[in-house]
C-alpha cells in the first residue's frame, strides 16, 4: 500500500447549509463558469476571507493617499480630542 502525502489545503471538511440556499446557489452556478456549487462556495469564501484579512491590516499614514494638509488636519483634530 502506498502512503499518499497530504499537502496543506488538501484536507476537506463538510459544511452543512440550508437546502434552499444550496438550490439558489445551484441556479447561480448553472449560468456561470463554475463547475459545481462547492467550487462557487469555496471561491466566495476565499474572496471574503481575503478581503477581511486585508481590512484587518493596520494602515500606515505613509501608505495612505492623504495629502500632507489632510494628515495635519487629522492630527490637529486628534490633539484637540486628547488622543495625541
Amino acid at each position: 500500500m502506498s502512503a499518499s502525502k497530504e499537502k496543506p489545503g488538501d484536507s476537506k471538511v463538510t459544511i452543512k447549509i440550508p437546502r434552499i440556499l444550496y438550490n439558489r446557489i445551484s441556479e447561480i452556478v448553472a449560468d456561470s463558469g463554475f463547475n459545481s456549487v462547492t467550487d462557487f462556495i469555496v471561491y466566495v469564501l476565499r474572496d471574503l476571507v481575503s478581503s477581511e484579512l486585508e481590512n484587518r491590516k493596520p494602515q500606515k499614514i505613509k501608505d495612505s493617499k492623504l495629502s500632507k494638509e489632510e494628515i495635519e488636519a487629522i492630527r490637529k483634530r486628534l490633539r484637540s480630542l486628547g488622543y495625541l
